[in-house]
C-alpha cells in the first residue's frame, strides 16, 4: 500500500485486515474480546503497514495519558531527591512517564503547576512537600485529579499518603540508647509540634516509661544546623544539671550542628557525650564522627506512593468510583554510627 507511513490511519488497517474499524480499536486498546482469527489479522495488518497510532488521540479516547505529574517543593533537598528517584524508577515499571515540577514551596507556582498538569491531562499526581497549602489541595480536588501526598510534617491520618512509623522510630532509638547503658537521655524537640514530631516524642517517652526513667526535654524553634550549634551552650547546662549522658535530636541537622559545637569546644563524642539524630540525612555518614540516626526509607516512600496511585487509578477505572483513602506506614530503622557508645 502506498503513501507515507505517518498518513496511514486505523481505516487502512481495517481495510487490509478485512475487519471493521471497531474491531481494530478493540485489538489496539484491549477493551473487548476479539476472536483469535480477527486479532491475528489486525496485528498482521498493523505490522505490514508499520502503523503507529497517534498517542494523543489514543489518550483522548481511552482517557489516559500514561503520565504522572510530580509536584515537589525542592528537588535539591536530599530526602526529596530520594523520594523522586523512587517515584521515577517505579513509574517506569508501570509504563508511566513522569512530569516533574519544582515549585520551591511557592503557592502561586504550585497552583500554576496544577493548572499545567490538568491541561496536560496527567492521569494522577504525587505531591512531595513540607507545607502544602490547602488552596492547592482544593484545586486538585476541584479538577478531580487522583493524587497521593507525601509530607513529613502533615498528619498522615488525614490524607491518602505513604508515611513512616515515627513513633516506633522514636521508641527504637531511645531503646537503643538505654541498652547502651544511658539512663539520662535528653530529647531535643522542635517546638513546632507537627504530627510527626509528636509521634517521635511519644515513642521516646514510651521507651523511658518502660524502663522507669524520666524524660528530659529541650525545645527549639528550628531544626537546622545553625540551630543545633546555637543551642550548644544551653545543652551543656542541661548536661550538668541532669547528668545527661546521651542526646536524642528530633532531626539530623540539629545533631550535626550540636556535634560541631562540641568539636569547637573540645568535647569528645562519644567519649564524653553520645549524640543521635533522626531522618537518615546523607550528611550523617559524611561528618566525623558519623552520626547514629533513625533511617527513614525515602526511596521506598516514593516507590510505594506511585504503586498506590497506579492501583487507585486501576480501581477507579474498574469500579468507576473514587478509591477509599488510607495511609501506608513504613518502618524506620536505627542506623548505628560513631557518635554513640556504651557506658
Amino acid at each position: 500500500m502506498g503513501g507515507d507511513r505517518m498518513s496511514r490511519t486505523i481505516k487502512d488497517v481495517a481495510k487490509l485486515a478485512g475487519v471493521s474499524i471497531s474491531t481494530v480499536s478493540r485489538v489496539m486498546n484491549e477493551s473487548k474480546p476479539v476472536s483469535p482469527e480477527s486479532r491475528e489479522k489486525v496485528l498482521d495488518a498493523i505490522e505490514k503497514l508499520d502503523f503507529k497510532p497517534n498517542e494523543l488521540a489514543r489518550s483522548l479516547v481511552k482517557r489516559e495519558s500514561r503520565i504522572i505529574g510530580v509536584v515537589v517543593k525542592d528537588i535539591s533537598i536530599p530526602y526529596m531527591a530520594q523520594i523522586i528517584q523512587g517515584i521515577e524508577e517505579t513509574g517506569k515499571l508501570y509504563q508511566y512517564d513522569i512530569l516533574l515540577s519544582n515549585t520551591y514551596g511557592e503557592k502561586e507556582d504550585e497552583l500554576d503547576t496544577i493548572d499545567l498538569f490538568y491541561r496536560k491531562r496527567v492521569d494522577g499526581l504525587v505531591v512531595v512537600s513540607e507545607d502544602m497549602d490547602q488552596e492547592v489541595v482544593a484545586k486538585i480536588k476541584d479538577f478531580r485529579i487522583p493524587y497521593i501526598h507525601i509530607d513529613r510534617y502533615f498528619d498522615p491520618r488525614k490524607i491518602d499518603t505513604v508515611s513512616v512509623e515515627y513513633e516506633k522510630g522514636g521508641y527504637d532509638m531511645t531503646k537503643y540508647l538505654l541498652n547502651l547503658g544511658h539512663h539520662h537521655i535528653l530529647y531535643i524537640r522542635n517546638h513546632g509540634s507537627s504530627a510527626a514530631e509528636m509521634m517521635k516524642f511519644s515513642g521516646y517517652k514510651s521507651a523511658l516509661t518502660e524502663n522507669s526513667e524520666l524524660p528530659y526535654v529541650l525545645d527549639v524553634e528550628k531544626d537546622s544546623l545553625e540551630e543545633g550549634y546555637r543551642i550548644g551552650k544551653e545543652v551543656m547546662e542541661e548536661i550538668k544539671r541532669h547528668q545527661i549522658t546521651a542526646i536524642f535530636c528530633c532531626r539530623d541537622a540539629l545533631a550535626i550542628g550540636l556535634c560541631n559545637y562540641f568539636y569547637d569546644n573540645s568535647i569528645s563524642i562519644p567519649k564524653e557525650i553520645s549524640i543521635s539524630g533522626y531522618g537518615g540525612d546523607p550528611l550523617t555518614s559524611i561528618y566525623r564522627p558519623t552520626v547514629t540516626t533513625v533511617l527513614e526509607p525515602y526511596y521506598d516512600m516514593g516507590a510505594i506512593a506511585i504503586r498506590k496511585l497506579v492501583k487507585n487509578l486501576q480501581q477507579e477505572e474498574k469500579n468507576k468510583k473514587e478509591p477509599s483513602k488510607e495511609t501506608n506506614y513504613l518502618n524506620a530503622e536505627v542506623l548505628k554510627g560513631e557518635s554513640t557508645a556504651e557506658i
